[in-house]
């Protein structure tokens, strides 16, 4: 091999080895004379530009906020430490650049607006802090806080314009608004209970013929029903037959002792018409057609031919459908913002796109213990016959909120943390206070204030959780990075 050769061999061999000295020299903590390592530095072209060298911090009075790894290695320390290569951790005084270079520190500045960064905070929200940009264990950046991003001394912190630009913040301004919600319920269609009637006997009896034979059958008031025969029908009938046949009295008399014999009858439970019947034709009628009582619907029928009927015996249960009742239920939770009176807006689910409304007319006195609802009974005409019993329907009652006019936000304001009520409260110039409030009823847009507000206030509706966690944040990282206090 020739001169040469061996020449350039020998040259990369000293500059391995040069390399070599230097990183182990780094490692050790091997202090190099200035002008070694410069000619180290120039031989290898490890030598970094001026902009990129990082400088020494001037001399600060300030108290000491952290300590930072001699070597500028990402390791901080809240007192002081001795790294591994016997050097002790550098303080960092409050006010002092905490380390970025010219060009790193001017671009940061530059993009914040003009402000300085304090330090990174962990994107996380964890209480870890960093002079220098750094990622964390998933590999996520740290975020920058600017001067002027922190809380003031009343509580509030403060945000800039940018950020509250890219957070979609929007606020509204305190006002009365009527706290009213929609109370949602479902309802069934039942029979008016003063609407039917029961058909009876008041006297021993045997039906000879039904007229109405049918569970459901309409009927109308004096239709007979049935053919029954009364053993003590003919006796009554023969002592108002006697009655009638006595002359010589005056007319008055004679008046006064017809109603009495006819009273027999009446006791019977025989209709007027039977009566007059018995008057005017002056005969004894063996047996009676039973009329019925009302116009209805025949709903229950317990009676058959030849049957002995005997006193008190229900044999017909009549119903009037021309009104109904709808009964709905009520969560216990609700039962506060119904009052009688309240308008309700009814669905039926058999005649979808049909709205019917009402009102509420009785709230029952007791609870239902399976389901913890309280009932509601609404009336509704049903002339057409349509609305029949164990109908379902959808109810929306608008609670008594709705005539009441309290200080309320709109639900979005307010952030529920367990038994804690927060609504943020924006004060101007990008200054956020969070604030405790107490609450009371709550409507389907809007939440009354109780406790904490004032109308005019203007508080945040949009981003509240983001504003709420930078609070909590900067609270905790001012608590961490305050200066102790000497005793």
């Amino acid at each position: 091999m020739s001169r040469t050769g061996w020449s350039a061999i020998s040259i990369v061999a000293v500059v391995a080895l040069a390399a070599g000295i230097w990183r182990f020299g780094a490692e050790v903590g091997l202090t190099l004379p200035e002008g070694t390592r410069s000619l180290l530095a120039r031989g290898m072209g490890f030598e970094q530009p001026a902009s990129q060298v990082r400088k020494s911090p001037e001399k600060q009075t300030g108290p000491v906020i952290y300590y930072r790894d001699p070597d500028g290695k990402p390791f901080y320390s809240d007192k002081p430490k001795v790294a591994g290569n016997d050097k002790p951790y550098l303080p960092v005084h409050s006010g002092e650049d905490v380390g970025l270079d010219d060009v790193t520190a001017a671009s940061a500045t530059a993009a914040s607006g003009g402000k300085r960064i304090r330090f990174y905070r962990n994107p996380m929200g964890l209480a870890d802090v960093s002079p220098t940009p750094k990622k964390d264990s998933m590999g996520m950046d740290y975020l920058p806080v600017y001067e002027g991003d922190g809380p003031d001394d009343d509580g509030a912190v403060r945000i800039s314009p940018e950020r509250i630009q890219r957070s979609g913040v929007r606020t509204e301004t305190v006002r009365r608004h009527n706290v009213g919600r929609s109370i949602l319920a479902p309802g069934i269609v039942r029979i008016d209970e003063g609407l039917v009637k029961v058909v009876a006997l008041r006297g021993e009896g045997y039906i000879e013929e039904l007229f109405v034979n049918r569970t459901g059958q309409s009927v109308k008031a004096g239709q007979p029903l049935f053919r029954v025969y009364m053993p003590q029908l003919p006796q009554a009938q023969i002592d108002l037959l006697l009655v009638l046949g006595e002359t010589g009295r005056p007319a008055a008399d004679q008046q006064r002792v017809v109603q009495n014999a006819s009273q027999k009858l009446r006791n019977l439970g025989v209709p007027d018409s039977f009566i007059r019947a018995v008057i005017e034709t002056r005969t004894n009628i063996r047996t009676i057609d039973w009329p019925s009582p009302m116009n209805g619907v025949v709903i229950e029928k317990r009676i058959v031919e030849g049957q002995r009927a005997m006193p008190g015996d229900e044999l017909y249960r009549i119903a009037d459908l021309s009104s109904v009742w709808l009964i709905a239920e009520v969560p216990e939770s609700d039962l506060a913002e119904v009052r009688i009176g309240d308008l309700a807006s009814l669905t039926f689910r058999a005649f979808p796109g049909e709205t019917r409304e009402s009102k509420v007319s009785f709230i029952y006195p007791d609870l239902n213990p399976q389901t913890r609802t309280a009932r509601l009974r609404l009336e509704l005409p049903n002339p057409d016959g349509r609305l029949r019993a164990d109908m379902y329907a959808d109810v929306s009652l608008r609670g008594a909120g709705n005539a009441a006019r309290a200080i309320a936000v709109s639900t979005s304001a307010v952030i529920e943390n367990g038994p804690r009520r927060i609504v943020i409260v924006a004060k101007g110039d990008g200054r956020f206070e969070p604030r405790p409030v107490k609450i009371g009823r709550r409507g389907d847009s809007h939440i009354e204030i109780v406790e904490g507000l004032r109308e005019n206030e203007e508080v945040v509706t949009a981003a509240t959780f983001l504003i709420d966690a930078e609070s909590n944040l900067q609270a905790a990282l001012k608590n961490f990075t305050a200066p102790r206090q000497n005793p």
